[in-house]
């Protein structure tokens, strides 16, 4: 904050408010848009969901693999000969869950921001590609300000963090740039406050130009969050890669850059990767856990449940926020070397929960498995009764039994994180907003309407936990 002195009678200039900077700034801009380069030597990206196709009337069309055959009496029987149990119909249920009665479908079907599940450090990632926005002559740019921060406000009371692909902004495509005044002015202190990270993934000229012209109302504390990312494969030490919902567009973009830029690696530079050793707890499914700990809960999430019930129940806003990224990363390497960890030590309780969380997200498959992902999202248009019924039957005849023991541990202790909510404001909805992501993911990219769903599901495993998890 500026040190303003008072006026003292003299002919010495009175600083101005920051609103009157900002009225010159935007003048100095509002006369002529700037002219600036753009990737128009590339193809727009089809703007459809990728995994559903529209047919003319607007109905939405789904996919079924050539080997499925149809089978009466529900389910198919896939290539290898298995029926696939449709329980959901078996149950009753015969509406299903359209994206298009969604809100702001028309802006969320071109899939321009997607949610990615939780980075390295425990904070949600958004990801905002510029080659899916749709020419600009077919996109309303203020329903895309609703849109956005309609998106941004289920998320951000919690730290979460941005990336934005930069390839496919053309001439044909990109907002105004008063559009963009108006979207820095409306994304206030709300949303830039828990931001903790802005990743510019291939940046050009039009960017590091915008950045300037924008400097004069851009504080250094959120210049200290934004990253140029040149390459892809320099997000890894901070996102889950295959997590990540990379355009294929943006993919070949990055390829041509590594080969136009990027040193060619001499032979035998590389290494053959090292064996995992028998302490590795981070990144390895639960058979290998089991293996080598003689049970399948790991001693790293025993070991931070157990301190979160003793010293985190009363934390407000436990699993909302990230620990130092340092700290993080020298935790997870201590327990992967079978090295004592003392949370005590770190006097942040916070560094306890993003672990918890971190471990859930490592795993190679989520604890609900790839298999039942579907099913879950069926799941959503069943009545109350039948949900539960269907979700019942999915942890004790579908889920495998090392999954469901993992479940059914972490599911009780958010229970009694929720029994807290009063202290630590963290209801069963906080939580599954947090979690869902954590425990179920798609082998693709999971759309904005399949992670409310996905939520709704985690709410009700905490919310009927004495029902469900009876086994």
């Amino acid at each position: 904050m500026e040190n303003v002195k008072k006026d003292t009678g003299t002919n010495a200039a009175v600083p101005r408010r920051e609103s009157e900077k900002d009225s010159d700034w935007e003048k100095s801009l509002a006369d002529e848009e700037p002219q600036l380069e753009f990737d128009d030597e590339y193809d727009l990206e089809e703007y459809t969901i990728s995994a559903e196709r529209e047919d003319g009337k607007g109905e939405l069309l789904s996919s079924t693999s050539a080997g499925d055959q149809p089978r009466k009496g529900g389910g198919a029987i896939m290539s290898d000969g298995i029926i696939d149990e449709d329980f959901a119909e078996a149950l009753g249920v015969t509406s299903e869950v359209r994206e298009s009665d969604m809100p702001y479908y028309d802006i969320a079907r071109h899939r321009i921001i997607e949610i990615a599940g939780d980075d390295s450090f425990g904070r949600k990632v958004l990801v905002f590609s510029a080659c899916r926005l749709p020419p600009v002559h077919q996109l309303d740019h203020q329903r895309l300000l609703q849109y956005l921060k309609h998106t941004l406000d289920q998320y951000v009371e919690n730290d979460y963090s941005l990336v934005y692909f930069h390839h496919g902004l053309s001439s044909k495509n990109k907002p105004s740039f008063s559009w963009l005044r108006q979207a820095y002015k409306e994304f206030d202190r709300k949303y830039k406050k828990n931001l903790k990270a802005l990743y510019l993934v291939h940046p050009t000229n039009f960017i590091r130009i915008l950045w300037n012209l924008f400097k004069p109302i851009i504080s250094a504390k959120f210049g200290r969050k934004v990253m140029y990312v040149n390459y892809l494969h320099e997000l890894r030490n901070h996102l889950h890669m295959e997590q990540l919902p990379i355009p294929e567009g943006v993919r070949q973009h990055d390829s041509l850059l590594l080969q136009k830029y990027q040193p060619k690696t001499r032979k035998g530079s590389v290494s053959e990767s090292q064996p995992l050793p028998d302490t590795q707890q981070f990144g390895v499914p639960l058979s290998f856990i089991k293996e080598h700990n003689y049970e399948v809960i790991a001693p790293v999430l025993r070991q931070a449940v157990t301190f979160l019930e003793q010293n985190g129940l009363d934390v407000e806003g436990i699993f909302r926020r990230s620990g130092n990224l340092q700290v993080v990363k020298d935790v997870k390497r201590q327990f992967n070397e079978g090295k004592p960890v003392n949370f005590n030590e770190f006097l942040d309780i916070h560094i306890s929960a993003v672990i918890l969380k971190a471990f859930l997200r490592e795993l190679p498959e989520p604890l609900m498995t790839f298999e039942l992902y579907e099913y879950i999202l069926q799941l959503h248009s069943m009545d109350l009764e039948s949900r539960l019924l269907g979700i019942q039957h999915m942890l004790l005849s579908e889920l495998p039994e090392d999954n469901y023991t993992v479940l059914k541990y972490v599911i009780s202790f958010l229970t009694k994180v929720a029994e807290k909510s009063d202290v630590n404001k963290m209801t069963s909805n906080n939580l599954a907003i947090v979690f869902g992501p954590n425990l179920i993911w798609s082998r693709n990219q999971a759309s904005l309407a399949s992670m409310g769903q996905i939520n709704s599901f985690t709410r009700i495993l905490i919310d009927e936990y004495d029902e469900l998890f009876k086994k």
